[in-house]
């Protein structure tokens, strides 16, 4: 009444009649740009809610949001949302279903995490979207599990901006770096962490994580952050290892030069990057296919590549443009790596204060709101499992606790095993002779590829290897032997990376060494990210690449030591009848060639010589020269 009487007042004093005010025409029909504009928006809603996944901690202890991105149950989450439930958890979609879930794989830096939720292989899946192409303006939506408000399993949407891109917020310590990030005003709050930021048109943008607060984290100041969809990406191939994951740095420091740029102002003598010329005062022009004009630009693109990538990189030296191949070291050693993982995780979330009595006005009020901030266990396991009551086991549905398996350095060894099974069959599958038998000898014939062509002859035994290569020749026998021969950059280190092949092939990987999937890195800097093998044998290191999608081998690495170049065999595959023969083996050092061989001819056959029921023919390589 009060507020009509003012209105009254005011327009009576300003002279104006109020006849002429009449209630809108409730027929009157929206433009039909707005109506188009508010269909396209809620056709995009329904289109993202299916694939967005409310995580519950089993016992209360929080929970947070999730986007689903495979049929198989595969999605992506935060790290701090899966750490205080372990290895198991509880799912919810929009379908009103709960389903089991169980951790994949783990990036504590980059604050990701990849679960699986079990029971269907038709999941609901976000289309993914570009990232790069995101800019400030544009429309987003928020869909997430916030204050873990989502009991009936209907998920929040919350409709909002891009405020920002190549956002970067400070780790605590070394861990949960946010590089690189998309920043929203979408309304974001505890619970929304881990779900998925979509485009206007539904399609997946990045993995929510950090949001900013005030008022004893009650209120939301519009600004929030999410982990870009690119960054995810590079990640996925690490994250389905089952492994603890790191990231990469260049072993190099650098400041912004109002005139010069990136300058380098100090570098490890022993990184990569050294080795391939970067120095004290180099300015770094481009990594990984993106210009840098800045130290934070630089850092933003290092902060969403995994550790041990190799990839592109240009720098100006001495008025000179370089441009070559960078090996990416991690940030941190194994140990070191698991010892932050655990000391980072965020605070026990609030709990409700103990309820006071009517008359009691002088009682704070309580803090409790659910959030998905983990509660800190008492004690760690050294995989940095929290111990509770998720992680005992004890309450774990039997179909999640067959797909759970501890290993150290792993989130879930369980899927390693998968992935480490997959890319050794397509290995044994794809055999330049077949089946191959421990005691068979490969032999190899062809030509250098150089203007006056010299023949080549290489066999590779169970004892030894040999290498001729027109009047001068090479064999290797011990260890001790391929360390040298990669150690030094020579050509006989051929032999190393052509054994190792044989003998993942022959041994199978339990025999071979310790043997785990590493994920999928460039090749040459190069996508499509190809699948990554490793082997440790002896004092030598192996990684065998193959295509992600014809699986065929493309090359193979040998490191005797991290500080200097590996021995790099690259295959290269022609038209010859025999699909599974390379027809050329290029050997590298660093970016240099040092042996082409065009090959005529690749056999195999059991040697005379060997007695594969001793003892010795079939212990390992190991064992045998122990024994010596």
């Amino acid at each position: 009444m009060f507020q009509r009487i003012l209105f009254l007042c005011l327009f009576g004093s300003l002279g104006l009649a109020t006849d002429g005010f009449a209630p809108p025409d409730a027929s009157a029909e929206l433009p039909e740009p707005v109506r188009q504009a508010e269909a396209d928006r809620i056709a995009a809603i329904a289109k993202a809610m299916p694939s967005a996944v409310s995580v519950f901690v089993p016992g209360g202890a929080g929970g947070g949001s999730g986007v689903l991105i495979s049929p198989d149950g595969f999605a992506l989450t935060n790290f701090h949302v899966t750490s205080p439930a372990g290895e198991y958890m509880r799912c919810g979609l929009s379908d009103g279903n709960i389903y089991d879930a169980v951790i994949v794989g783990i990036d504590p830096v980059g604050d990701l995490a990849m679960i699986q939720l079990l029971g269907r292989n038709d999941f609901p899946v976000a289309e993914i979207g570009d990232s790069m192409a995101a800019r400030p303006g544009d429309w987003c939506m928020a869909i997430g599990n916030p204050f873990l408000l989502a009991t009936d399993l209907q998920p929040t949407v919350t409709w909002g901006i891009l405020s920002g891109v190549g956002r970067y917020q400070y780790p605590s310590g070394t861990l949960l770096e946010y590089g690189d990030c998309l920043q929203t005003d979408a309304s974001i709050n505890p619970g929304n962490s881990g779900g998925p930021l979509y485009d206007v048109s539904g399609r997946l943008l990045g993995i929510i994580g950090r949001c900013s607060f005030e008022k004893r984290s009650r209120v939301n100041v519009g600004v929030g952050y999410a982990i870009s969809i690119r960054q995810a990406q590079n990640f996925l191939g690490y994250l389905h290892s089952g492994r603890i994951v790191d990231h990469a740095t260049l072993g190099a420091t650098v400041s912004t030069d109002p005139d010069a740029g990136v300058v380098v102002t100090n570098i490890l003598e022993s990184s990569d990057a050294y080795r391939r010329g970067l120095r004290y005062g180099s300015e770094i022009l481009e990594v990984d296919g993106r210009p840098v004009v800045t130290a934070n630009e630089l850092q933003n693109v290092l902060a969403t590549i995994p550790a041990q990538w190799r990839i592109k990189i240009a720098f100006e030296q001495d008025g000179e443009t370089v441009e070559t191949l960078v090996r990416l070291s991690s940030v941190h050693q194994q140990d070191e790596l698991l010892e932050k993982m655990q000391a980072a995780l965020p605070p026990p979330p609030p709990r409700p204060a103990p309820e006071k009595a009517p008359n009691d006005r002088d009682a704070e009020p309580s803090d409790d709101e659910p959030s998905d901030a983990p509660e800190q266990p008492k004690q760690r396991d050294p995989h940095g499992h929290p111990h509770g009551s998720a992680d005992a086991g004890s309450d774990i549905p039997p179909v999640a606790k067959q797909r759970i398996q501890r290993r150290r350095g792993f989130a879930n060894g369980y899927f390693n095993q998968l992935e480490t099974d997959r890319v050794v069959n397509q290995l044994i599958r794809q055999s330049p002779t077949g089946q191959v038998q421990a005691e068979d000898v490969w032999v190899i014939t062809g030509q250098t590829d150089q203007p006056r062509p010299q023949d080549v002859q290489i066999r590779i035994a169970v004892d030894r290897t040999a290498l001729i290569v027109g009047d001068d020749s090479a064999e290797l026998t011990t260890a001790s032997d391929r360390y040298d021969a990669i150690d030094s950059g020579d050509y006989s280190a051929l032999l190393v990376t052509l054994d190792s092949w044989r003998r993942i092939l022959a041994d199978g990987p339990a025999r071979f060494g310790e043997t785990y999937f590493m994920g999928t890195m460039p090749l040459a800097g190069e996508r499509p990210l190809r699948d990554c093998l490793l082997g440790m044998r002896s004092d030598t290191e192996t990684r065998w690449l193959s295509h992600p999608e014809t699986g065929t081998l493309e090359a193979v690495e040998v490191f005797a030591d991290r500080d200097t170049d590996p021995a790099e065999l690259w295959l290269q595959y022609g038209d010859s009848q025999d699909e599974n023969v390379p027809a050329v083996l290029d050997l590298r050092f660093g970016t240099d060639s040092v042996l082409r061989i065009n090959v005529d001819s690749w056999t195999s056959a059991p040697d005379p010589k060997a007695d594969a029921q001793s003892p010795a023919a079939n212990a390992s390589d190991d064992q045998k020269e122990d024994a010596s």
